[in-house]
Order: C-alpha cells, then sequence, then structure tokens
C-alpha cells in the first residue's frame, strides 16, 4: 500500500477506509462492534476513538483470520444469537446486503450462512463449490483450485453469519496445517458441514462489494466505484 499505516487506515477519499466499514455496520442495525487490532493497534483504537459500541481485541500475532477471531473468545462467551464477521478492508460494502443476510438468518437459522458474489473475474479469490443440488459444499482457495474450479464466478468475500456457539466450536476444530502457518476462518464452515451441521451460501452480494484493498490499484478501483455510485 506503499504506507506504513495499518490497512484499516489507509485514506480512501480522506477517510479510513474501516471509517466507512463501520458505518455500513450501523446502517444495517448492528448494535455491538468488535474490532481486532493488531499492528499499531494504538493507531487504530484513537482514530476510532470518538465511536461508541466498539470494543477492541488485540491479536499480538498475526495467525491468519481464523485466529483474530479466536481472540474474540471472551466476548463471544457473553453473546448469543447469530454473529456477522466481516473484513475491515473492504469499505463498499453495503448495508442492505448485510440485512438480508441476518434477515435470511432469522427465518431459517444455521450453523453459517455465507454472504457470496459473483466476479467477471475471480482471480485470487475462494470459489464457492456447490454439489449437484445446488447446495454449499466448501470454499476452494484459488492455489488449491482445479482448472474447473478455477472457472467458478461465484466467490467467498468474507462474510459470514456465524450461529454463536457453531462458531465458537468450529474455531476449537480448525487447524493450521497449510503452507502458511495459519488458522483461516475459511476452514470453519467446512468443518461445520463435516460435523452435519446445516451451512448455506446465499448469493446476495454486489459486484460492488467485491472490491477489497490489498494494493494502490485496489485503492484506486474503489474510490472511482465510489465516486460512480455516490458514496
Amino acid at each position: 500500500m506503499k504506507s506504513d499505516l495499518p490497512k484499516v487506515l489507509v485514506p480512501v477519499h480522506g477517510r479510513p477506509m474501516i471509517a466507512y466499514v463501520l458505518d455500513t455496520l450501523d446502517r444495517a442495525g448492528i448494535d455491538r462492534v468488535v474490532v481486532v487490532v493488531g499492528y499499531r493497534a494504538s493507531d487504530v483504537q484513537a482514530a476510532l476513538a470518538d465511536r461508541r459500541r466498539i470494543e477492541f481485541v488485540m491479536q499480538s500475532e498475526q495467525l491468519g483470520t481464523g485466529h483474530a477471531v479466536m481472540m474474540c473468545r471472551e466476548q463471544l462467551a457473553q453473546h448469543e444469537g447469530p454473529v456477522l464477521v466481516v473484513a475491515g478492508d473492504s469499505p463498499l460494502m453495503q448495508a442492505d446486503s448485510l440485512r438480508t443476510l441476518l434477515d435470511d438468518f432469522a427465518r431459517r437459522p444455521a450453523a453459517c450462512l455465507l454472504g457470496t458474489g459473483y466476479k467477471d473475474d475471480p482471480t485470487g479469490l475462494g470459489r464457492i463449490v456447490r454439489d449437484g443440488q445446488g447446495l454449499f459444499e466448501r470454499i476452494v482457495e484459488e492455489k488449491d483450485a482445479t482448472g474447473e474450479q478455477k472457472r467458478i464466478r461465484e466467490v467467498n468475500l468474507s462474510c459470514y453469519v456465524f450461529g454463536c456457539s457453531d462458531l465458537v466450536w468450529a474455531l476449537d476444530r480448525i487447524r493450521s496445517n497449510n503452507v502458511q502457518r495459519e488458522y483461516y476462518l475459511t476452514d470453519c464452515p467446512g468443518v461445520l458441514r463435516q460435523a452435519g451441521k446445516e451451512v448455506r451460501a446465499l448469493d446476495v452480494l454486489k459486484p460492488c462489494e467485491a472490491l477489497s484493498i490489498n494494493t494502490m490499484e485496489e485503492l484506486q478501483a474503489v474510490e472511482l466505484a465510489m465516486e460512480t455510485l455516490g458514496n
């Protein structure tokens, strides 16, 4: 990102990118927000000091997305009901998409409900593999995907609703036996499904919500999309 700032504080049209995510959570009616911080945590906390209802959890070692959620065990132990997990680098996330997911979960609770979307070019993203009946089967990361799976355009966009107890159960069972030696949150849906618990994938995320920021080029693409959408 050509910056020593924590990525979530990199400005997008003059505001930290995480500010857009938090605004979206507010509009979606989320009443309790836990932000996992690590690198330059005090800077992130200072930047968000004026926001109410935010709790901060420290991830001292960056051991993956699953590990980040593991750091929230105390907060999860105090919670009942659904848990929405989103990424802080997706400033084009839309409140109506999140409400659709949460409403669907309320009507038909599951161990995990993934919000998915379609991309014309899904390069670099985990593909959503469905069975012959169209039901969620697993997430396949691009590096592990076959040629046929790489042609799948439905992708994982790091947006999940979990049943709280199911999430805790799955976190206890994911392992870091991968090249990065990290705990991946993307492993949780597969663990739950293998245990016979219901996992569903709902295609509700718009193409703009697939725009996350990891490079300066992606930052420019997000800013252009915001101008187009009027954000």
